[in-house]
């Protein structure tokens, strides 16, 4: 995919975020490895609503966070430290995503992680990482970023405790993919959690099983992320300016 491209994607993310309710007002980011040489990414500047969101917002940054061009918004360098970490590392992660969402910091905030509550669940229970909370990320914590990428390993997504969500994809698409069904699996904790009645958990084969099948599944995202971008264009157009 070209620059261009890049950018409507990455933008469709951060209204798709807004709109499925997994924003954190101005907070967090989604960032995209831009192609050619050099680390070059976009992501969104520091102080907008991730609904107001449009592709010539976002800002090309280098692998620290600094911006590669004037601004009439600042970017968040800080904010950066948890991508920058993971896009030196993991060149197969072309796509970050990071959220603050109820069901998901609820859910760093328990020590068992993911539970097989439900087929949803099961794609990420045993095969997802965690990081453990050392304060607000900063960009003068170096330790951390070399923590963050070891706890993450070659995982997909990561629970950063008592903080939020994360995943990676080689694609927006399937970084998109992974974090909605991420949530979602969340919410159905919290949700089957809150009724107080024991918890239904399948045996090890079935979740092995299970897991694998998701795996198995080709182009992962793809159809999903297509529909969704369909969606916007007759909804929200203007994602594209």
């Amino acid at each position: 995919m070209n620059d261009q491209e890049l950018r409507e994607d990455l933008a469709a993310a951060y209204r798709l975020i807004a709109l499925f309710g997994m924003s954190d007002l101005i907070y967090t980011h989604l960032s995209v490895r831009l192609p050619g040489d050099g680390n070059r990414f976009l992501v969104n500047p520091y102080g907008w609503l991730f609904e107001e969101i449009t592709a010539s917002a976002l800002v090309e940054v280098d692998a620290d966070g600094q911006p590669a061009q004037p601004l009439s918004f600042p970017v968040n360098p800080a904010g950066f430290v948890i991508h920058s970490a993971i896009h030196r590392a993991r060149h197969d992660a072309a796509c970050v995503m990071h959220t603050h969402t109820l069901a998901g910091m609820a859910v760093a905030a328990q020590t068992q992680g993911i539970l097989p509550l439900n087929q949803i669940s099961m794609e990420f229970t045993d095969h997802i990482a965690f990081h453990a909370y050392e304060g607000i990320a900063a960009d003068d914590n170096l330790g951390e970023r070399e923590r963050l990428v070891r706890d993450l390993g070659a995982h997909p997504a990561m629970i950063l405790e008592n903080h939020g969500l994360l995943t990676v994809g080689a694609t927006v698409a399937e970084a998109f993919y992974r974090m909605y069904y991420l949530e979602q699996a969340c919410r159905i904790q919290i949700a089957a959690q809150s009724t107080g009645v024991p918890l239904s958990l399948p045996g090890a084969a079935t979740l092995e099983r299970t897991h694998a099948q998701f795996a198995n599944e080709p182009d992962k995202g793809r159809l999903v992320w297509t529909a969704l971008r369909r969606k916007l264009d007759r909804e929200q157009p203007d994602y594209r300016n």
